[in-house]
């Protein structure tokens, strides 16, 4: 169960520094910090769920989360996997229920404010609204070509390499010549993302392998040259 947490001036640093909040007002980064709650939650932890409304704003301080929805099957279908900064909310102003579900994927901190008290800031910040909308914006852009990858003539070779050419470049780091994915990547993970079975991402994780795109180890991919798999995913060519 989520646990409240001390606050500290870093939080503040961080709201100053998100990617959902970039272009706000300096006073507006102090209410929110003065107004939020900071919750610790671990690995698996539900954060939002679908059919509960969210009575707070979810700002992700720390750790990584991913927002999925089920499909008619019961199995999960990963639409984004979000780190530090983001916005998790995908409704704030009306009263329903989140539309997706949102699990921590590792131990996480969390900034809540109420809702009625975020609305208040907002409308003393016209900035604050604009980086809102920017941001939702490129959360939009980002789910039309997951479905354009979705339901187009790509195949799952070609979709398996857009995925963690994503990943590495939203969560890379450096590893010796090669770009380390951030991120604990289980073979179901990584399934569930794509929308298709454990055994046949095992498979294409394998010939990626055995081409020399990427290195799985220990649960964490090593992407071993960024241009050529961008090159692959577009073309379907292996060569550079």
């Amino acid at each position: 169960m989520a646990k409240t947490i001390q606050k500290n001036q870093s939080i503040l640093g961080l709201l100053e520094t998100s990617s959902s909040l970039q272009g706000a007002e300096e006073e507006t980064y102090r209410k929110l910090y003065e107004q939020g709650t900071l919750r610790r939650y671990d690995k698996g932890e539900s954060v939002l769920h679908a059919k509960k409304q969210a009575d707070y704003v979810c700002f992700l301080m720390s750790g990584k989360v991913i927002e999925y929805n089920m499909t008619l099957q019961g199995k999960r279908k990963i639409l984004f996997v979000l780190g530090k900064g983001a916005l998790l909310n995908d409704y704030i102003f009306t009263r329903h229920a989140p539309a997706i579900y949102c699990d921590a994927i590792e131990v996480s901190t969390i900034l809540q404010i109420p809702n009625e008290r975020f609305v208040e800031i907002l409308r003393g910040d016209c900035s604050l609204c604009l980086a809102l909308m920017r941001d939702q914006e490129k959360k939009y852009q980002r789910l039309i070509h997951q479905l354009k990858n979705s339901v187009g003539n790509i195949n799952m070779d070609r979709k398996i390499a857009a995925k963690l050419w994503k990943l590495g470049r939203d969560f890379g780091i450096p590893r010796g010549n090669g770009t380390e994915i951030d991120i604990n990547m289980s073979v179901t993970l990584l399934a569930d993302m794509l929308g298709t079975s454990r055994e046949n991402t095992s498979r294409l994780l394998k010939n990626m392998m055995a081409q020399g795109l990427i290195r799985h180890e220990k649960k964490r991919i090593v992407i071993c040259d960024m241009t050529r798999l961008s090159h692959y995913y577009k073309t379907g060519d292996r060569r550079v």
